[in-house]
């Protein structure tokens, strides 16, 4: 618990150097003397409150490294901190054992959608396969969305389903879909796909489960 809280303040104020400062490249999270135990909660704390007001207080053109894609730097900053947190906060829950808060189903819609288009591309190595595949992600419930990633010997491919090409009528080798805040905190491996539903070739989704880990 204590390293995750460590890591979490840091990266909250490594996020907020670049927002106050528009720092234009990339630079680590500063390691910093570590609070003592019965300080930690309060620098989180802190660094949360002023990772939010700087994110507030930032201007709209807003120019900084960033390093996923984004409409802007500064709506990149909020997007990626809200999912950061809002993992860490399941870790935390997880670790106390006393089940995770569901988070609002539109957050987890769009978390899903920051992974798969942001996170996937970013970290490909992982996501091979020596034929082509198709796996088919589905949200389903309040909010919904899908995603298809092609996987081959290649770089995968990402798209939105409603992004993809109209001649498109093959059917997904495989296909996991579920209440996007469960499918949300299973692609970030934070709860186990058994628990969704998946239809087709299972191997696709234990290649997800055993190598895309973050």
């Amino acid at each position: 618990m204590r390293d995750l809280l460590v890591h979490t303040g840091r990266v909250h104020r490594w996020a907020t150097n670049f927002v106050a400062n528009s720092v234009q490249e990339m630079v680590r999270p500063a390691e910093g003397p570590q609070p003592a135990d019965e300080a930690l909660a309060d620098w989180v704390r802190d660094g949360c409150r002023k990772l939010v007001s700087t994110l507030r207080a930032a201007p709209a053109d807003l120019s900084c490294w960033t390093f996923l894609p984004a409409p802007s730097p500064l709506s990149f900053w909020a997007r990626r901190q809200a999912h950061e947190t809002a993992i860490h906060r399941a870790d935390a829950e997880s670790a106390l054992g006393a089940g995770i808060t569901p988070s609002a189903p539109a957050f987890a819609v769009d978390g899903i959608d920051e992974l798969l288009l942001g996170m996937v591309p970013l970290r490909h190595e992982a996501l091979r396969t020596d034929a082509p595949r198709t796996l088919r992600i589905r949200a389903t419930g309040e909010a919904t969305g899908a995603w298809t990633i092609r996987l081959s010997e290649t770089k995968p491919q990402v798209e939105r389903a409603a992004d993809a090409p109209a001649a498109d009528a093959v059917t997904p080798d495989c296909v996991i879909e579920a209440p996007a805040p469960d499918l949300y905190l299973a692609l970030w491996n934070r709860r186990p796909l058994d628990d969704l539903t998946i239809t087709g070739d299972t191997a696709l989704a234990r290649l997800w489960r055993e190598r895309f880990v973050i």
